[in-house]
């Protein structure tokens, strides 16, 4: 079971919880990873990547066992701690200003 935990703004929009279990089949990755989060709530399709490219959207970032995985090809194996259930992969919405 992967932990996900998902940010305040999407828990609302989706009935999410703070953090959620899915399971992926075979590696687990960024992109597996949303896919099964978006498959348990169509809600968020859109929201964290866009409908069409599956792209990372603006000002949403992903963090896993400590690091930065937001410039990461989502294909890339995640920590085995988070693989493990050990550890969550974070969504954040990033906040900007000026």
């Amino acid at each position: 079971m992967i932990r996900v935990q998902i940010p305040a703004p999407l828990r609302k929009l989706s009935g999410a919880e703070a953090e959620v279990g899915v399971e992926v089949e075979g590696v687990a990755t960024v992109r597996t990873v949303l896919d099964a989060v978006e498959k348990r709530y169509p809600a968020l399709r859109g929201t964290i990547r866009g409908h069409d490219t599956l792209e990372r959207r603006p000002f949403v970032r992903f963090f896993a066992g400590g690091e930065d995985l937001s410039h990461e090809p989502t294909d890339a194996p995640l920590p085995a701690a988070v693989a493990r259930g050990d550890e969550p992969l974070v969504i954040l919405g990033a906040i900007a200003g000026g």
